[in-house]
């Protein structure tokens, strides 16, 4: 894991500026304090920083091949590179180090930027090709690691965080207002936009490729599969496969020459991780946790149970509420853009526990979107199923003074019947995309106070991609969240260890086990009420009998409270503030009343008021330039 960063004139006689491309690399300190390096070579600069994983006393970067006329700067671990070695060797490739960076070199020397489709594994890099004069910058599959560009008129500028092409930028940045409406309906904006005018996302499975005469191209080399394996076998056959595609990814992510360990809630992935891990080494596992002094956010008694029974050398951390919002800004630059979920918090405090131990973590991330593991997946194929019924055989009178009924119940009973099909019509759009948003398109209308933000769907691309996915509605459930949802989370995953200068692996999200799940239909995974049917077959004989059947929580955070009681002064200055109400975003009537009904308790509006917190406080660090040792008013 590491850092990269580069700058490519345009104008081939002009040379990159030394100052400028060091301090894009030395923003990314914290992502590789180990070692750094830079590369100059007139109109292209790299430069990286380096967290030492594999071949600790070789491997710098940037690295070049045998004749030096190809380099290379990389972020990720690509686990076949010992399996795809020998061939390289055999076709007079001489290695230098044990490195899996030289190994995607000489892959490229062989098939050019098609070399990814040979990688297994979590990558971004960028390599420069001195003889073709051509640039190539590539993503790994499903986004693990994370690459961002900018297109000026004069060069091209890229890295593994905003904050370095920002510190190459004059001025300061400009806020992209059009990602706001997506942003408050689903947490993320999925495509190659940010918050940032612009600055792009390389999207997962893609490649950029730019020279002088050819400018930039982008192509995607990976797709999801798009047909359904239909062969006849029951679950317990496909839950064997698992078991062996998972028990193979295991063993590839323990792939280290530095100490692992593991983030371990106490559920069911990060159990089965847990167990596979324990079997595979030598010594105790080490384990990490975190949870807070309340009993409905606290998962650690789990934890330490499955801990117990696999004889890890457990560690944790318990998080206190100041804790918390005292870390939020510094936390906010590390992720660049607005903290989609408070979930990163936490997240950041047990990789700040596990740097004391090691230096790589595997992480259950990827598993809720491949085997159907979140409550909503039942709730809407509930929903669908039964709505569908209801609107063919209740009369129209009746289904409307069923919806006027739910609107009238109580608030905490409304949030339910909101995202039934007694207030909503039975279709996907309806029931899984705007019935889980945080901000509805009705909520968004009276909100927004710019009614341009309001011509564009924030649910579109969402949409494309489940209507482009195989099967029936979860399967295309599963494949939305894949490119969308999971991208988001999969930035927080890495945002949040780096900071912390770890690296984060995630098993479930190997290239085999991804595409056998992806392409298995989902009554294998969601069966009647029960979700992960498949994954909990596959690891029933491993997993504790009380985990397999508890209840899911998820890095829950006790926020609803917090902003109703002592930490409501948050919400006052970066919510009702007068500084936040000059932006003019929002419609300040809508804001009081929002805060009026999550303050009298007829409203849970936490997730609404955390990511209003979260927009003014971004707002307030990279476009006012506040200093983010600041913390919040409370």
């Amino acid at each position: 894991m590491c850092g990269i960063a580069g700058i490519v004139r345009r104008d081939p006689r002009e040379a990159v500026d030394e100052a400028r491309l060091k301090g894009m690399r030395d923003v990314l300190r914290h992502r590789g304090p180990d070692g750094e390096g830079l590369l100059l070579d007139g109109p292209v600069g790299l430069g990286h920083r380096r967290l030492a994983i594999i071949d600790v006393a070789g491997g710098q970067q940037p690295m070049a091949n045998e004749d030096g006329t190809i380099w290379i700067v990389y972020n990720g671990e690509i686990y076949n590179h010992a399996a795809l070695r020998p061939g390289l060797e055999a076709r007079g490739h001489r290695y230098r180090t044990r490195s899996d960076t030289e190994t995607v070199l000489h892959a490229y020397e062989e098939d050019g930027e098609r070399c990814v489709e040979r990688l297994q594994g979590m990558f971004a890099f960028a390599l420069w090709d001195r003889p073709r004069g051509r640039l190539l910058l590539a993503r790994d599959r499903l986004g693990i690691k994370p690459l961002y560009y900018a297109v000026t008129r004069d060069e091209l500028l890229f890295a593994s965080e905003i904050k370095a092409i920002l510190a190459a930028l004059p001025g300061r940045p400009v806020f992209n207002r059009r990602v706001v409406p997506e942003f408050l309906a689903t947490r993320f904006v999925s495509g190659q936009e940010t918050f940032f005018e612009g600055i792009h996302k390389l999207l997962p499975g893609r490649t950029l490729t730019w020279s002088a005469g050819e400018g930039l191209r982008t192509r995607r080399y990976w797709r999801l599969p798009t047909a359904l394996d239909a062969a006849p076998d029951d679950l317990a056959a496909r839950a064997r496969r698992l078991r062996d595609d998972l028990t193979a990814a295991v063993r590839s992510h323990l792939m280290t020459d530095v100490p692992l360990g593991l983030f371990l809630s106490g559920g069911l992935d990060s159990t089965a991780l847990a167990v596979l891990m324990a079997k595979m080494v030598a010594e105790p596992v080490r384990t990490f946790s975190v949870g807070f002094d309340d009993p409905d956010a606290n998962e650690l008694g789990w934890a330490r149970l499955v801990a117990d029974r696999i004889g890890a050398e457990h560690h944790e951390v318990v998080v206190s509420p100041e804790e918390f919002f005292g870390a939020l800004p510094r936390l906010l630059w590390h992720e660049d853009e607005p903290i989609a979920t408070p979930a990163s918090v936490p997240l950041a405090f047990v990789s700040r526990l596990a740097r004391d131990h090691v230096k790589v973590v595997l992480t259950g991330e990827g598993a809720d979107e491949l085997f159907l593991g979140y409550n909503r997946y039942r709730v809407v194929a509930w929903n669908h199923r039964v709505g569908r019924a209801w609107e063919t055989v209740a009369p129209g009178a009746l289904r409307r003074g069923a919806a006027g009924l739910a609107r009238a119940l109580p608030a905490p009973a409304r949030r339910y019947a909101d995202m039934t099909f007694l207030d909503r019509p039975a279709t996907p759009r309806a029931l899984f995309f705007e019935g889980f948003s945080v901000f509805p398109t009705a909520i968004q209308d009276g909100l927004l106070a710019d009614r341009a933000l309001l011509a564009g769907d924030p649910h579109a691309l969402g949409l494309r991609h489940f209507e482009a996915a195989p099967g029936g509605l979860g399967d295309r459930m599963s494949h939305a969240d894949l490119q969308t949802y999971l991208v988001e989370l999969l930035m927080k995953q890495d945002q949040m260890s780096m900071a912390a200068s770890i690296e984060s692996r995630v098993p479930f999200l190997d290239q085999s086990v991804v595409e056998t799940a992806a392409a298995t239909p989902a009554r294998f995974k969601l069966a009647g009420w029960r979700t992960k049917a498949l994954l909990r077959e596959a690891v029933r004989d491993l997993v504790p009998a009380p985990i397999l059947s508890r209840r899911k929580m998820g890095f829950p955070v006790p926020l609803d409270g917090w902003l109703r009681g002592r930490f409501r002064p948050v919400v006052e200055e970066f919510v009702l503030g007068p500084r936040s109400l000059r932006r003019g975003l929002f419609v300040p009537g809508a804001l009081r009343r929002l805060v009026q009904e999550h303050h009298a308790g007829v409203g849970r509006h936490a997730d609404r008021l955390w990511l209003l917190i979260n927009l003014e406080l971004w707002q307030r660090i990279f476009v006012d330039g506040e200093d983010v040792r600041i913390g919040p008013a409370c």
